[in-house]
Order: structure tokens, then C-alpha cells, then sequence
């Protein structure tokens, strides 16, 4: 088998380790951009090499706005990952969508404030497209396996990324639901954007734990109400996984791989050295 993980699950809230994985072995890595949240744990699942890695760390001790994003993303790139999972808890901003139920979004609204949002500066400009920020391709094959899990689950549909780590005031709730949104979430951004200039495939598999503040006969939104309802869908995330590795493509047929092809900008002549150095792993292919 091949020691390339074929698929990466970057596990938020109430999944923090991945059960089933055979062979499993864990790595320390360091980046330019610092340490990863946690060390990432590669084993073997239902045929496919896996990687996972614990979005807050271990014990979740790291709050949305100190993730480091880039090291996470560009540690699990350096592994050779081309497909990433995300697994969120989010609130739903619409009544069809319920606490229990789960969301894979198709389109991403970045509200957040305060967190470094590019591989790039230093002197090397990249403008990533992200009109998508999520493939469609493997949004489809995670929203097959949540269904075959047993999962009531939504294709499609607006998330909307706050800095956290505080829950939303009821005027907030409500001017998310005027502009559109479905569901509303601490974590999807940078991520997406940062696995796409990493030109990884990026799809979010959202557990609806509740109505964030909107909904006048629902109770706020709670940390105690967003656990009970993780600790009940724990046993679906796992299997949607496993249906995932078991059914996954055997190659991508997207553009995602590609994604920077028509993004850099700089002339290669003025890139500082310590900077084609620093992102060597992004870029090499496109640099003389």
C-alpha cells in the first residue's frame, strides 16, 4: 500500500481521534509557519492510507482564533495529502436545517477578524480563485457517505465563518440570516482557502448542534448543548469516514490540483530566496 495519506480529516469539535485506523503511526512536524495543532496520526482505513489530525489539539485546549491554520495545512501538504475532510460543528441559521442533521455547504462567507488568511507575502503575490472554495467533486462523494451512514443530511447551502471564540449576539444571528446564510461555523476559514492555495481538494462535512440564537423557541446556543448533540453524532462522523475511505476515487478529477497554475503573479526574478525556500512545497512546480 501506499505510504501517501490518499485523504486527510481534520477533526473539530467532539472528534479528536479516529477510530479504526490500523497501523497507526503519529508525526511530529514542523513547518515554516510553526507547529500544527497536534501531531498527525496516519494509519490504514478500509484500504486507503488516512491521515488525521485534531483541529484544537489534544484535550481541545486551542481556541478558534489561536489555530494555526497554515501549519496545519501545509504539515498535512508535506505528507503528500491531496484530499481533505473537514468535520465542524456549526449552528443552523434556517429552520429546515435541524440540531442532529448534517450540512456539507457549497459556498463560504469569511467573517472572521484576526487571522492570517495566505501562504503568500514576503514577496511573492499569489491571487487564489475561490469562487468555489469547496470541490465539488469531493463534497459529493462525503455527502454519499453521510447518507449511506444513515445521516439526514443538506447539499448545499451558505456557511459563514465568525472569529469566535464567543457564540453570536441575537442582532448578529439575525443579519447572518438576512444576508443568506445557512449555517454558521468558528473554523472553515482560512482553512479552505489555505487548502486551496496548498491546491487540495477541501470539503466540510457541518453537524448541526443547534439554532446558534435566532430561533425564539429554541434555547441559545450553549456549550453544554453543542456537546450533547457531538456525543451523539460521534458514531455517525466515524462511519461516514470509514463509507469515504472505502468508496474513495482512486484519482482526483478536478481542477483542485491546479490551483495556483493560474494564481502567481511575481516574476520569479524578484522572489526573495528565503521565500522560494519557505514555500518550495507549493510552488516548485511552477517556478524555473
Amino acid at each position: 500500500m501506499n505510504d501517501i495519506p490518499s485523504l486527510a480529516i481534520l477533526g473539530g469539535s467532539g472528534l479528536y481521534n479516529m477510530h479504526g485506523l490500523e497501523n497507526a503511526q503519529e508525526f511530529e512536524i514542523e513547518t515554516p509557519f510553526g507547529k500544527p495543532s497536534a501531531p498527525i496520526v496516519v494509519g490504514s482505513l478500509k484500504g486507503q492510507r488516512v491521515a488525521f489530525l485534531a483541529r484544537h489539539g489534544d484535550g481541545h485546549h486551542i481556541s478558534p482564533s489561536e489555530i494555526n491554520f497554515r501549519a496545519n495545512i501545509y504539515a498535512l501538504k508535506s505528507l503528500g495529502v491531496e484530499r481533505l475532510v473537514s468535520i465542524s460543528a456549526c449552528g443552523s441559521l434556517r429552520e429546515d436545517y435541524t440540531p442532529g442533521e448534517i450540512v456539507i455547504p457549497d459556498q463560504l462567507f469569511d467573517f472572521t477578524k484576526d487571522r492570517p488568511r495566505t501562504f503568500f507575502g514576503e514577496g511573492m503575490v499569489a491571487h487564489i480563485g475561490v469562487a468555489d472554495p469547496f470541490c465539488a467533486d469531493l463534497s459529493q462523494e462525503v455527502y454519499e457517505a453521510v447518507k449511506s451512514a444513515g445521516g439526514k443530511t443538506h447539499k448545499g447551502g451558505a456557511l459563514i465563518t465568525i472569529e469566535g471564540p464567543r457564540f453570536s449576539t441575537r442582532a448578529e444571528s439575525n443579519t447572518f440570516r438576512s444576508w443568506g446564510m445557512s449555517v454558521i461555523n468558528m473554523s472553515t476559514a482560512p482553512e479552505a482557502f489555505l487548502a486551496r492555495e496548498a491546491e487540495m481538494c477541501y470539503s466540510v462535512m457541518n453537524h448541526v448542534t443547534d439554532y446558534d440564537v435566532w430561533h425564539v423557541s429554541e434555547k441559545p446556543v450553549t456549550v453544554e448543548i453543542v456537546i450533547e448533540i457531538l456525543n451523539r453524532n460521534t458514531e455517525l462522523a466515524q462511519n461516514a469516514v470509514r463509507n469515504l475511505a472505502r468508496n474513495l476515487k482512486a484519482a482526483r478529477d478536478c481542477q483542485c490540483g491546479e490551483a495556483l497554475a493560474s494564481a502567481l503573479i511575481t516574476d520569479p526574478k524578484v522572489i526573495p530566496d528565503e521565500t522560494k525556500q519557505k514555500l518550495d512545497l507549493l510552488v516548485n512546480k511552477y517556478l524555473p
